[in-house]
């Protein structure tokens, strides 16, 4: 299993093109005063065996920064972007193998073929894709072919990591759709302070954190290590630095979570207005600078 041996990894979402994501890594890195242990990536499932880069799960770009020292983090989704409705490919397809000479058994082999270790994720905030995709039982069963056919071609280097919205008012829907202790090795969930993005109060980190914590651990797995798989706030522009208060807290609420074992900071906006999730300004960028030179944060890969 890869899990630090205590503490927990750090990470973010750095948003890049298509053929900068190493710059753009260094740079934030740059701000925050320290390497990042998990850099995170997003891919689509199109048909065309991986000629876009959207389409290959490991990048010359990704391949160079993992080169760099770093974890590959790679959400997949089960969609094709900027294709047509009709190109969408659903959990039923994929869970009849439809796609599995198309798009599964390729990108199986780029995995294979990179040979690091490398966190992937099947349809991220899965709780949020149905009815569209599927049923819940359509996207386990989806899950759970990706998993074995990853297996049967031999792939050995994947930690599977299933991603959750992880809103309480969905709990029902997230229970459904987990494909089981077999099929995951880390359980996450993205939650975040969105505070004017959806006209919602201020909450501070431990309150966006610690009954979503709770819960999975009650219900999904109580030894899984979990990670935060996006964390981070807006900004108030009414009242300035209280975007760095709420990163000071971090560490102090982190070593709290029982499991947690990696936590991964969205530097990027939502889209809506109101929805800049991102680093404000210097005065967060030096909060966070601080928050993430915790030794609780910075851990081996061990």
């Amino acid at each position: 299993m890869l899990e630090p041996p205590c503490g927990a990894w750090f990470g973010a979402f750095v948003p890049h093109s298509k053929d900068d994501l190493a710059e753009k890594v260094r740079g934030y890195e740059r701000r925050i005063g320290r390497k990042l242990d998990i850099v995170y990536t997003y891919h689509d499932m199109s048909l065309d065996r991986g000629e876009r880069l959207e389409g290959q799960l490991i990048t010359p770009e990704e391949q160079r920064v993992a080169g760099e020292g770093h974890l590959l983090l790679l959400s997949w989704e089960s969609k094709w972007w900027g294709g047509t409705q009709a190109q969408q490919p659903t959990w039923k397809q994929i869970a009849d193998g439809d796609l599995d000479e198309s798009v599964i058994d390729v990108q199986a082999a780029r995995v294979k073929e990179f040979g690091e270790k490398v966190f992937l994720s099947f349809d991220l905030e899965m709780d949020t894709r149905t009815p569209a995709n599927g049923t819940p039982e359509d996207y386990v069963r989806a899950h759970r072919h990706i998993h074995d056919r990853f297996r049967e071609l031999g792939v050995t280097n994947v930690v599977w990591t299933w991603i959750t919205t992880g809103y309480l008012e969905h709990a029902d829907l997230i229970r459904r759709m987990y494909p089981g202790d077999d099929y995951v090795d880390w359980v996450a969930y993205n939650q975040y302070n969105y505070y004017r993005c959806h006209k919602a109060d201020w909450l501070s980190f431990a309150e966006t954190q610690r009954a979503t914590h709770a819960w999975i651990r009650e219900n999904i797995s109580d030894d899984k290590p979990l990670m935060l798989s996006e964390f981070g706030t807006a900004d108030d522009p009414s009242r300035p630095g209280r975007q760095a208060e709420w990163y000071a807290r971090v560490p102090a609420v982190l070593k709290g979570l029982t499991g947690v074992k990696a936590a991964l900071q969205w530097n990027y906006r939502d889209p809506g207005p109101h929805c800049d999730l991102a680093i404000a300004g210097d005065a967060s960028w030096a909060s966070l600078r601080e928050a993430v030179s915790d030794p609780y944060l910075n851990q081996p890969f061990g």
